[in-house]
């Protein structure tokens, strides 16, 4: 039995890589950095139609509204005065907004006030821009309670924050809303959800994004006990990751294609990893490289993956590494999977083994094996222990065997109970196929199946060897063939004329092995047929099970042939058969040669027959051998 994880294939980690933790990507700087300079607050528009009916461009419309703003505000228009500082702060001009922002707060104007504030902070004296803030938080500000919220939290005082945050989005202000659910999400308080859905349901699209994530990774067990449908929760986070996107939001795009991807709805997902990619995503770069590969456009996925390996994603250096490798560019192969390495990727060193391996460097091979095994790559350690094993170094293999199954690795949990079994230590090598068994593994689901079999653990047995069947081993179909045509009562004698019976199910699996090219399952298929009267397909399958090396196929395929008037191309399959060991066959050949009157090679092929046996077959061979040896002694 060959052990298992030693093939040269590329260990490819999925569309996307999802990195431990959360960390801060353009998409929530964005949304940051405009949660920390305030938008400017104003108690009115700049009305600008005047300027379109007339032609002119909005570059005149705006001085001619700021004219008026300054006549009045020279009039003492304290309203004027505020939205005209707020208008210089907007354009950048500082120095020419604040004497109106301080004018127009003296006045009592709580816009002023926290633009007033904004302004500060801007030039840097966050205590005297909070003092504004909370002036115009008090008086009903709640951009003002936001800012100084944010403000109270950098500062430490939480309490404080959660106060004027709370303040903020009580009001329905989509920041102050996000900021307290970010707050709250921080210190574990299960309130966090309730307002982060509020900013979301406001348009804020980090707060979609992060509502998202939360309703994505939401165990399906952990109902809240309100009666909702836990079910929908999925559909719910594709809505919000969608309206994110929708925004811009290149991590949400991201992870929309893959939730398209996965449902099958190929096209859309290409979209929004496109979408993705193009504002610099590299993951969604390198999924859909993915796409375009599975769809056969290897070219425009190299593209993409090259985009996003540049970026530094580690899983499109390594597909990029396979692809080069296939063309048999291993040099460059090698480059990519190094570069994967480079970016933190330890499949880029699993592959640079696999390559190594390939090509026979096995020195280099156990190297690169060994370095992605150390930073705990399960396949790694797998593949290193099989190719300790092709040397002979048992007990330097067990160790990683070991460490590759406990971490979760089938094919190394598959080896160790060969590496057991070898050992004649068969409980514990049952133990461990049937852990990786339980995890899908054919081979082992086989090897489980086989071990109930001999301790009479039918119901046991049949079970795993339908496991095994269905995952294509041919040796468990035919061992379930077997055991359920065991079973089975006795056929009634088929007569001429009768319509055959219905396949059962053992006949059914029998097939199923013989057509996977199971050399036993042919024989039995071919007998099967020859009971039913189909001659034709018993020769058909008698034939495939010889020509493949079945002295059985061979004897049946002369004893078919005989039977229907060949007996010349009898001969032919019984000599392969006799030569390959089978006694029947040899006794079938000796009774031949002694018809022909050809004595001395029936006496030949009779002494073949006694040395071969069984028992029966060798008393009838003495016995003809003995009178063959007479008549020529005559």
């Amino acid at each position: 039995m060959d052990v298992m994880g030693d093939k040269a294939t590329l260990f490819e980690t999925g569309r996307f890589v999802q990195p431990s933790g959360e960390e801060a990507t353009p998409d929530e700087s964005r949304d940051k950095t405009a949660d920390a300079v305030e938008t400017v607050e104003t108690d009115e528009t700049v009305e600008t139609e005047e300027a379109a009916e007339t032609g002119v461009t909005v570059e005149t419309g705006e001085a001619v509204a700021e004219m008026r703003l300054r006549l009045a505000a020279a009039a003492g228009d304290a309203e004027a005065t505020s939205v005209l500082g707020a208008m210089l702060l907007r354009r950048g001009d500082l120095d020419g907004a604040e004497p109106h922002l301080r004018a127009a707060t003296a006045a009592g104007d709580r816009a002023a006030a926290n633009n007033l504030g904004v302004l500060l902070h801007q030039r840097g004296y966050a205590d005297e821009a909070a003092g504004w803030w909370r002036v115009a938080a008090v008086a009903g500000s709640a951009a003002a309670a936001h800012a100084l919220g944010r403000h109270c939290r950098e500062c430490g005082d939480e309490p404080a924050a959660e106060y004027w945050l709370r303040q903020s989005a009580e009001q329905g202000h989509a920041l102050g809303a996000y900021a307290l659910a970010d707050l709250l999400e921080h210190r574990g308080d299960g309130g966090a959800e309730r307002w982060m859905r509020a900013a979301a349901e406001r348009g804020h699209r980090e707060a979609a994004y992060r509502l998202a994530r939360a309703l994505d990774r939401r165990d399906p067990q952990d109902s809240d006990g309100d009666g909702d449908d836990v079910g929908s929760v999925p559909a719910e986070a594709e809505q919000w990751y969608r309206q994110a996107a929708a925004r811009g939001h290149r991590r949400a795009a991201l992870h929309l294609g893959a939730i398209l991807e996965r449902k099958g709805e190929l096209k859309e997902a290409g979209r929004w990893y496109l979408t993705s990619a193009k504002d610099g995503e590299a993951r969604a770069a390198c999924a859909l490289g993915f796409l375009l590969r599975d769809a056969g456009d290897t070219e425009n996925a190299a593209i993409w993956w090259l985009r996003a390996a540049q970026d530094g994603d580690g899983n499109a250096a390594n597909a990029l590494g396979a692809l080069h490798a296939e063309r048999g560019q291993t040099q460059t192969a090698e480059r990519w999977y190094r570069a994967a390495m480079d970016a933190g990727d330890d499949n880029g060193a699993y592959n640079l083994g696999l390559l190594c391996a390939e090509q026979g460097r096995t020195a280099q091979a156990e190297q690169w094996y060994r370095r992605a095994a150390y930073a705990g790559h399960r396949e790694a350690a797998n593949a290193l222990a099989v190719l300790l094993l092709q040397v002979g170094d048992t007990a330097g293999a067990e160790p990683w065997f070991s460490k590759a199954a406990e971490a979760g690795s089938v094919d190394a949990a598959f080896n160790l109970g060969i590496l057991f079994a070898g050992r004649g230590e068969d409980v514990v090598a049952l133990r461990w196929y049937e852990r990786a068994a339980a995890a899908g593994h054919t081979e082992a689901a086989l090897q489980v199946g086989i071990a109930r079999l001999r301790e009479g653990d039918e119901q046991e047995a049949e079970r795993h060897l339908r496991c095994a069947a269905g995952g294509g081993s041919a040796e468990a179909a035919y061992r379930l063939a077997a055991a359920l045509d065991a079973r089975r009562p006795p056929q009634p004698a088929h007569e001429l004329g009768e319509i055959a019976h219905e396949k059962t199910e053992c006949e059914e699996w029998y097939e199923r092995a013989a057509q996977q090219g199971h050399r036993r399952a042919q024989v039995r298929v071919g007998m099967l047929a020859a009971a039913r009267g189909d001659v034709c397909e018993a020769a058909r399958w008698y034939r495939e099970a010889a020509e493949a090396g079945s002295r059985n196929g061979a004897f049946n395929l002369g004893l078919l042939l005989a039977r229907e008037g060949s007996e010349p191309e009898a001969v032919v399959w019984w000599t392969r058969a006799a030569d390959d060991g089978h006694g029947r066959a040899a006794l079938r050949l000796a009774l031949v040669y002694a018809r022909r009157g050809e004595l001395a090679e029936g006496q030949r092929w009779a002494d073949r027959a006694v040395s071969l046996g069984p028992g029966e077959v060798a008393q009838r061979a003495a016995r003809l051998r003995d009178a063959l040896r007479q008549e020529l002694s005559a």
